[in-house]
C-alpha cells in the first residue's frame, strides 16, 4: 500500500503477486512447501529456514480484508467518501485497462479505466454516461440505473 501511495506501479504489482496465495499454488512444489489453502490470505508465510514458503493462520479475516483493501483502494485506486468515488489508480503501465462492477445501493455502476499514452502531463478524465466530469471524482447517485463510466489515465 505504501509503494502505491508513492505511485511505484511495477513495486506494487510485484508484491501484491508475492502476496496473493493464488500464487503459492501454481504446481505441486509451491503446494508442498505453503501446506495451505490457496485461496485463503495467510497471515503468515515462514521465513525461518526449516518452515520457510509455509502459510499460516489461513482464514485470518484481517489480512483478508487488508487485501482486498490494498487491491481495490491502493491498487485499483477506487475509494469511496460518503457517496463520492475518488480515482487514484497505481496499475502496471503495461495493463491497457481495468474494468469493475461497482454497486452503490440499488444502482450499478460499469466502471472501465483506461491508461492512455501521451506527452502531456499525466492527467485523469472521467466521463459518466458520455457526460465528462470535472474531476477524478464523482457522486454516486441511487437512482436504481445502470451508469457507464470511463476513466481515462493519460501518462
Amino acid at each position: 500500500m505504501a509503494f502505491a501511495e508513492i505511485g511505484d506501479r511495477e513495486q506494487t504489482w510485484e508484491l501484491l503477486q508475492m502476496i496473493n496465495p493464488i500464487n503459492h499454488g501454481n504446481d505441486a512444489a509451491s503446494i508442498k512447501e505453503y501446506k495451505v489453502e490457496p485461496y485463503v490470505i495467510a497471515a503468515d508465510v515462514y521465513a525461518q529456514p526449516l518452515h520457510k514458503g509455509r502459510g499460516g493462520w489461513t482464514w485470518y479475516t484481517g489480512s483478508a480484508g487488508w487485501m482486498y483493501q490494498m487491491i481495490i483502494e491502493s491498487f485499483i485506486g477506487l475509494k469511496r467518501e460518503g457517496n463520492t468515488l475518488h480515482f487514484n489508480p497505481c496499475i502496471p503501465a503495461e495493463w491497457g485497462s481495468v474494468k469493475i462492477d461497482y454497486n452503490y445501493l440499488e444502482t450499478i455502476y460499469h466502471i472501465e479505466l483506461v491508461q492512455t499514452k501521451t506527452n502531456d502531463i499525466t492527467t485523469t478524465k472521467i466521463s459518466i454516461n458520455g457526460i465528462e466530469q470535472d474531476s477524478n471524482t464523482f457522486k454516486l447517485i441511487n437512482d436504481s440505473e445502470a451508469h457507464e463510466v470511463k476513466i481515462l489515465v493519460y501518462e
